[in-house]
Formats: C-alpha cells, structure tokens, sequence
C-alpha cells in the first residue's frame, strides 16, 4: 500500500481507521489533496476534462440527476421509530446493509481510493466532521468543493475524529434481485454505523444530499432547523431565507450582488441565527445567462468549478451552456468563495424574512405575497410547484408537485417536526414571510408568460427592504393570502393573476383546480398540522 500526496496527519492511524471500517488492501491512497492535485489527477486518469478559462468539464453517464427511488435508510432500533417510513424513506435490513457495504469494500481492494476530511454545517456548536472516500479525483473535488474545508478554519481534523464516512463506489452497481436495490444505484443510511454507502451512479449530487439527509436527521434534535434553503444578508445584517424546490430560483435570487450570500441550497438555524450546512455551491446551469445570473455565470469561467454534463467544443474547449443534449440538469459545482460577495464560512443572524418560492404552470398564483404564521406553515408542509411539459416523459399538461418542508427526499424525520420546529421559530423572531410565484402569468403554461426575472427581484427587493410593510394589501378570496396593490418597479397588473388573464372565467376554473390540489395533497397531514394550519390553506369558492 502507498499513500501518496496526503495532507499533514498520522498515516498509520488513518489506515488503522480505514481497516476499521472493513477498507482494507489498497493499493494507493490519496488523502486530502489540494485543488490543483485533483485536478491532475482526474485530467491524467481520463475522468474529466479542461475547458477555456479554467473549469473542469466531466460526464456522469447513465445517472444525470438524483436515483429518488433508490435512497434507503437502515432499519434498525435506533431508527425504526423516529423515521417517516415510505415511499421517500425506503426501510433497508441491517444484513442487506452489512452484505453490500462488504461487497463495496471487496470491490475497492487493490485500487486507488481518494480521501477527503471535511465537515458540514458552519457553525462550530453543531459542526459534522465528515469522510468522503471514493474511486475518482473529481468526486474528491466535488466534496472538498461542496463541504467546508477544515483548514480555512484554521483547522486539521485528525484521522481518528469521531465522524460519519461516506463510501462512493460509483462503478460498483447492484443487482436488484440480490441486493434488495430497486436498481444498480444505491444511496443507504446507516445511522447505527454512521456509515452512508453511495454506488451505482457517477452523479456527484448524490453525496452533498446523501449528508444533507443525515445533518435532517441530527440538527432538528437539538432544536435547530434544518432548511432546503438558500440564505444572505444585507450589509446591515438582515438575513432572508429562500426556499424552494428545483427550478423555483432559489440559488439565482439568493445570489445578489447587492447582499452577501451565505449559502444557496442547505442551512440550519439554530440559537444563534442561520448557518450553511456546506462550503459550496452545486447550480443548475442549463442556459445560464451572463445577464440574468451574472455571479453564477462566472463560476463557469473559472478555476476550480466541476461542470456536469455541460456542452463543451472538444477542440477549443469552449462551454456551451444552453446545450442539453445529455440533459437539462447540467450542472457546476463550486466553492461559495467563487462567489465574490460571498460569507465563508456562512454563517448570519436570525431571518429578518422568510421567502417561498413556487414555480406556478398554472399561472394562478400572485406573484407575490404575505402569509401570516399560519400560511408558512401551511406552504412549508405543502412544498408547492409545478412541472411543465418537457420535463418528464408523459408529462403533456402542468403538473402539480407537492414535497413537504420544499425538500421531502432528504428529510428522514416525520415533517410534521420540520413544520412544529419552523413555527415557533418564525413566531419567537417575529420573521416576515412571503409567498412568491416565479412561474407563469396570464394564463398557464404554454399560453402566459413567465415571470420577469426583473419584476421578480424588484418585488423581492421590496418585500426584504420593508418597502411593502405599509403597501395596502388584498386578501386573495381563493388563495387566502394577502397581494400587495402596489410594489416599486412593478406595473399594478402584474400584481394581480385575475387581472393579468384575458378570460376571468379561464382563471377561476384553473385557479379552483389549483386550490383542490392543495386540499388532496394536505389532508394525510391536516389531522396532525391542526385546524389553524389547516384552514390557512386555499379553499374552493
């Protein structure tokens, strides 16, 4: 065995903590290598390549998005009654467990394995000191981007620190029959062992969600919240959460040149304010624009971005970032220093404002409002947006999509203690919350248009800014939530859906579907939300 070019630590004690894990006879190690040295690694071992101006292009094959169905967490009696078991949280046996990580283990004998020590969540009080070891430098790269980096913080963690590890074994696939997998990919917690098992598929997003999933688990035990939420702050401190699902914008509004971005996808909040659960950035760059996100454009043009399945001209090296041939998740991977105004390691006080992005393809929605207390809830346990045509095979009309607390995938616990958790805070900070519709307007998909980015951001300036605070409000009767009359930069009309559509009978039809919608969709919950949340929601007039 050979460990070549490792950072500062006591070698024999970390194959000793390797063995331990049953990592055992490996030809080469490489432990915590730098930027750079992972960048020639993966360029000499053909994973990836480098395009103009600095980036690393890499593909990820089968796999260009997260395996949903594939995620399982061990079932055990440290888990067996605090998980919200089912089709997200998929129970997997302790054997079915220990036969494939031993199978992984066996698989990586003889091989190179790449190390990575890191840790997740910012703040020092609820900090995850986290292993990352997989078969590729790029996946290395990808962690030592993703999650903070010990030594910015002036910081070694040493090689016995009690942890979470996570093995990557992207080209070991499963076999379902034997396995117990419902594919070749496999994402399985085992909070026991605190042990996380990631094979199967080359996609990166995999391991930051795989952690994100375990930091759901441990931070709202301890109070904290944990959020699918982007988060910044304004020069004089006043923080605003975002949250959203996938394609809402919650990575391009956080990233303000105006505010510093404390983080764009995971945070906590905790006693002291708000924290960011990683040390990066993973944005989706499908047609990325140098005018409408020019922060996020320029990680595509630098060094140290990972750039998935990106178009790329083989000979010049030049990104095309509006080809989707392999996909439409084309994705870059970055360190938040990337971005110039950013806070590392993130960290910020409580939220002054709370915003909830939807993506609405029925065009009903306003594009913005307040929600009171009781309506947050509500919209947080709702997790509301919707799916165009295109985005799915079989998807021809709108579709609406509901993932409780706007993250259900990587949420273990029953949501119903996101939801109690998230209440009290927004109530003991006394936090302003909003509601903001990114989607369509003046008629559905296909027949509106999409919400100006540049209406969007005057009317979340405006909110954040407090210049909405003493704007007269209309309660929406189908909606029940409050539309401002007037906002700054923003024509009247815009403000008000019925107004924006050409056929009032149109809206309220598709407006009262929405509304039934959400009723389906929140009734396995209301019994346990209560009444108050319950009647917060939309109804049917």
């Amino acid at each position: 065995m050979s460990i070549v070019e490792m950072y500062t630590g006591d070698v024999g004690l970390l194959v000793k903590c390797l063995a331990d894990i049953g990592i055992k006879n490996i030809e080469s190690i490489h432990w915590n290598l730098s930027s750079p040295q992972l960048y020639e690694a993966a360029v000499r071992r053909r994973e990836a390549r480098l395009a103009h101006l600095g980036p690393l292009v890499t593909r990820t094959g089968t796999f260009t998005g997260r395996a949903p169905n594939d995620k399982f967490i061990v079932d055990d009696e440290k888990t067996h009654d605090e998980i919200e078991w089912g089709k997200i949280n998929q129970p997997f046996t302790p054997l079915q467990f220990d036969t494939l990580y031993q199978r992984a283990c066996d698989f990586l004998e003889g091989g190179e394995i790449f190390v990575t020590d890191a840790l997740a969540g910012a703040d020092p009080a609820y900090e995850l000191p986290v292993r990352i070891i997989t078969q590729t430098a790029w996946h290395a790269l990808f962690s030592r981007n993703m999650f903070i980096r010990p030594e910015n913080l002036g910081r070694i963690l040493a090689a016995d620190e009690p942890r979470f590890t996570l093995v990557h074994v992207p080209e070991l696939r499963a076999i379902p029959s034997i396995d117990g997998t419902n594919s070749e990919a496999f994402v399985i917690l085992n909070f026991s062992r605190k042990l996380i098992l990631v094979g199967g598929t080359r996609y990166a997003g995999e391991i930051k969600k795989a952690v994100f999933s375990v930091m759901n688990d441990l931070l709202p035990k301890q109070g904290v919240m944990s959020m699918h939420a982007s988060a910044n702050m304004a020069e004089n401190g006043d923080v605003a959460v975002f949250f959203g699902l996938s394609g809402t914008g919650k990575t391009t509004l956080s990233a303000d040149p105006m505010r510093k971005l404390i983080g764009d996808d995971e945070h906590g909040w905790g006693d002291r304010g708000v924290f960011n659960l990683e040390g990066g950035c993973y944005a989706k760059v499908i047609n990325l624009s140098k005018e409408h996100e020019p922060l996020i454009y320029e990680t595509t043009r630098m060094f140290g971005t990972i750039l998935e399945n990106v178009g790329v001209d083989t000979r010049h090296r030049r990104l095309d970032l509006n080809d989707a041939r392999l996909t439409e998740n084309t994705r870059a991977a970055y360190p938040v220093t990337h971005i110039p105004n950013a806070v590392y390691p993130g960290i910020g006080g409580h939220p002054k404002d709370i915003v909830m992005l939807t993506c609405d393809a029925f065009g009903v929605l306003p594009p913005i409002s307040r929600l009171s207390p009781e309506q947050a809830m509500y919209h947080f346990l709702s997790g509301y947006t919707a799916k165009v045509a295109g985005t799915e095979v079989g998807i021809s009309e709108p579709t609406a999509t509901f993932s409780a607390c706007f993250g259900a995938p990587f949420m273990p616990l029953h949501q119903s203690f996101y939801g109690e958790l998230l209440g009290e805070k927004i109530r003991k900070h006394k936090v302003r919350c909003w509601l903001i519709n990114t989607g369509w307007s003046g008629g559905p998909y296909g027949v509106g248009e999409r919400m100006d980015i540049h209406h969007t951001r005057a009317m979340l300036n405006a909110a954040i800014h407090g210049e909405l605070d003493d704007v007269q409000m209309e309660k929406d009767p189908i909606f029940q939530v409050s539309v401002p009359k007037h906002c700054p930069g923003v024509p009247d009309e815009v403000l008000q859906p019925s107004i924006a559509w050409k056929d009032a009978a149109a809206y309220q039809l598709k407006a009262r579907e929405l509304a039934k919608l959400f009723q389906d969709n929140f009734r396995h919950i209301a019994e346990e939300a209560g009444p108050e949340i319950s009647n917060a929601g939309p109804v049917v007039i």
